[in-house]
């Protein structure tokens, strides 16, 4: 009896590492996929406060699902896609932008999100001064951290897309190392540099 019972935990503990190894397997190749799509779409030209550019509706033609550009972490050398829409079929491939929340240059709040499992794996990393680099279609935006906090899951106040000033919101679940679905989220604020 005790033979069986072995066998089927080693069953059980293979098949787990095997069903994780492919889960790890397909999000790295479904982002690297949408990363090459972003970057024949992108722009490295850096956009500044007093560049004037002319975005017409560059934004009007989004829909769930797209890509619409990269995320770049100078500190992590990690440059990421950005997917339209934070629902589990497009944080699989990528960070997510918050549908109701704005692009660069609108002057709004943007909000990104993404797993701390995948895409954000080393966040925990970055510090106060660190840089994202938003690429889009219309150039390079870079904002600057400034600010951190930690909320519960459930707190929604972190987001404010009636706000009328410009500044970056990246979220994932928090703490980093905890395993199944995190209580809390770890949200940095980025302002324009």
């Amino acid at each position: 009896m005790f033979k069986y019972v072995s066998w089927l935990f080693i069953i059980v503990g293979a098949s787990l590492l095997l069903y994780g190894g492919y889960q790890l397997y397909d999000s790295n190749s479904n982002e690297s996929k949408r990363l090459d799509e972003a970057k024949s779409i992108i722009s490295e030209d850096i956009v500044t406060a007093e560049s004037e550019v002319d975005y017409g509706d560059i934004y009007d033609n989004i829909y769930q699902g797209d890509t619409v550009g990269t995320l770049y972490i100078p500190r992590l050398e990690r440059e990421i896609p950005i997917i339209e829409g934070t629902d589990e079929e497009e944080l699989k491939y990528g960070v997510g932008h918050y549908k109701d929340t704005g692009y660069p240059g609108e002057n709004k709040q943007i909000l990104l999100s993404g797993h701390r499992d995948t895409v954000f794996r080393q966040f925990g990393d970055l510090e106060h001064g660190d840089e994202f680099h938003v690429k889009m279609e219309h150039g390079t935006f870079i904002y600057e951290i400034s600010d951190h906090e930690i909320v519960s899951a459930d707190n929604t106040t972190v987001i404010d897309p009636s706000r009328e000033e410009e500044y970056l919101t990246v979220s994932t679940c928090y703490p980093f190392s905890f395993i199944g679905s995190a209580p809390d989220r770890y949200v940095l604020y980025a302002y324009p540099k």
